[in-house]
């Protein structure tokens, strides 16, 4: 990229390099009692949670599972893992997605001992390139064999042709999401395909689909500057805590990490005592509460999957990250706060609203309108993750011929008001009513609703909390962001990464400026 792109372009790109890695609060609010009545919690035998809203508005339903996982209970070497079991989900079963399946289970148990025999010689020390290439090209012999019984798109096929909308997944630090919409009467083969993709799911055509991640990679992280950027950044804040990892993964993992591997992860993270469904819309929960238990009751009880042993130690220091590139210059700084389920995170939300909530936060005005230094300037309050203890970021894109050390002055000079100045009366009510309005809007789809259902269930362990948060809300006073505010967002506590714009003639402009920037952060 160069400096010729658009300032609203590249505010565009940070937000959505950022709500790559990140996972936004979700909630919602309204009458809990009145919600209750109309709601349906049941765990199945197996441990599996269904969450069942009757809403017969229109005659469709919209399901989300959340299965508890993501690239944080990823180890050193399988980095990328979690995100390509994902994409695994979608490849079918042995009844859906192959001609043969006898045949086709055959190939792809010969592949991978062939593949496991070429990685085994390609780590080795001393290893004979001839004999790794010979290893490999015997692999990619037998892979073709093993595609060529592979109709992979089926899955999507049979759902697009039944009427199913919004088909499509994700991955993030935290969790695994599934989710689409269907038509009222197709809810048994949503309860067929949805349990058996889970109960018996095929890993086929695992190398393509790596190569696949591994493109996804290159694009949004290896040439994109800002991608580099926001990975280096999070590297740095974490030094223990996987959050440090790339959703995305490593490149030499996602080089190395085999089929058997993804099979582990899949019987370690995938067992129904680890996932959520909710589903909202046009049921009867007495109706599809048998179908449920037929198909989704068929998947076998696992143990419940290990807790995260690790957790970040204080950071002790200032961090900085500078990336040279010859691109317009970018400006983040974080510092260490505990997760979404921490009492404090209404605190965060309202500072993240006073800050950052439209033309008239206080980063918009001081930053964007009235000092003109920035094309976009905002915060996050949970990222990379909300799981467990997370940072809270602050960005600017500086204008054109602005330097970061301006705009990084500006963002703090605001960060000091918040620790010294209490919120103005009129200021802290803003922050709440926009926050019950923006609550109140994530409830207006099915979709919206069960996605927030399944995830709050998945975090807090239960569905009533989405609506109790707004009584959170309510009860932040002044006085607790001042203290919030002084206690965290601290020098000692924070880490910078910036993007300095390298001269693309010679180098040097770049580098006496990322010297300059980084002494000045210090």
């Amino acid at each position: 990229m160069t400096r010729a792109l658009s300032k609203r372009l590249w505010a565009g790109l940070l937000l959505a390099a950022i709500a790559a890695l990140s996972l936004a609060p979700a909630a919602a609010a309204q009458d809990l009692a009145a919600f209750e009545k109309t709601t349906t919690v049941k765990v199945l035998e197996n441990g599996w949670t269904f969450i069942i809203v009757e809403r017969p508005v229109a005659p469709v339903f919209s399901f989300a599972t959340y299965a508890n996982v993501g690239s944080a209970q990823e180890l050193p070497g399988i980095t990328g893992l979690a995100h390509m079991f994902e994409h695994v989900a979608f490849k079918g079963t042995p009844k859906l997605g192959t001609s043969d399946y006898e045949a086709e289970k055959a190939a792809i148990a010969d592949m991978e001992a062939s593949y496991n025999a070429y990685l085994e010689t390609r780590l080795a020390i001393g290893a004979d390139p001839e004999e790794v290439d010979r290893l490999w090209q015997q692999f990619k012999a037998k892979e073709e064999i093993a595609n060529s019984y592979s109709l992979s798109e089926a899955f999507g096929e049979i759902l697009n042709r039944e009427g199913a909308t919004g088909l499509n997944a994700f991955t993030n630090t935290d969790f695994t999401g599934y989710f689409y919409s269907l038509p009222a009467n197709k809810f048994e083969l949503f309860a067929y395909l949805e349990s058996t993709r889970f109960l018996s799911p095929v890993f086929r055509e695992f190398y393509k689909e790596r190569d696949v991640v591994q493109e996804e990679r290159r694009l949004r992280t290896e040439s994109n500057p800002i991608g580099r950027l926001i990975e280096q950044f999070v590297a740095a804040a974490f030094v223990a805590h996987p959050y440090k990892n790339p959703v995305v993964g490593h490149m030499s993992d996602l080089e190395s990490f085999t089929l058997t591997d993804g099979e582990e992860f899949f019987r370690t993270w995938y067992v129904p005592a680890n996932l959520v469904t909710a589903i909202v819309g046009d049921v009867d929960a007495e109706a599809v509460l048998p179908v449920i238990e037929r198909y989704f009751g068929r998947v076998p009880e696992g143990p419940k999957p290990p807790a995260l042993r690790t957790v970040e130690p204080p950071q002790i220091g200032e961090k900085t990250i500078v990336i040279q590139d010859p691109s317009q210059p970018v400006y983040v700084e974080g510092y260490h706060k505990p997760a979404q389920t921490h009492p404090d995170q209404p605190v965060w939300d309202v500072i993240d609203d006073v800050l950052s909530n439209g033309r008239t936060s206080r980063l918009y005005r001081s930053l964007v309108r009235d000092k003109k230094i920035a094309a976009q300037a905002g915060s996050f309050s949970s990222f990379p993750g909300s799981k467990y203890p997370t940072l809270w970021i602050a960005f600017a894109i500086p204008s054109p011929g602005i330097a970061n050390e301006e705009v990084r002055d500006a963002i703090r000079a605001e960060i000091e008001r918040l620790k010294n100045t209490d919120l103005a009366t009129e200021e802290l009510a803003r922050a709440k009513t926009r926050a019950k309005a923006g609550l109140l809007r994530s409830l207006r789809n099915n979709f919206g609703l069960a996605n927030n259902l399944a995830q709050w269930q998945t975090l807090f362990g239960d569905w009533r909390e989405l609506f109790r948060y707004i009584d959170r809300i309510e009860a932040v006073t002044a006085a607790d962001v001042r203290r919030v505010a002084g206690d965290t967002l601290v020098g000692s506590n924070r880490t910078v990464g910036m993007i300095v714009t390298e001269s693309t003639e010679t180098g040097q402009d770049g580098e006496a400026a990322a010297d300059e920037a980084s002494a000045a952060s210090r």
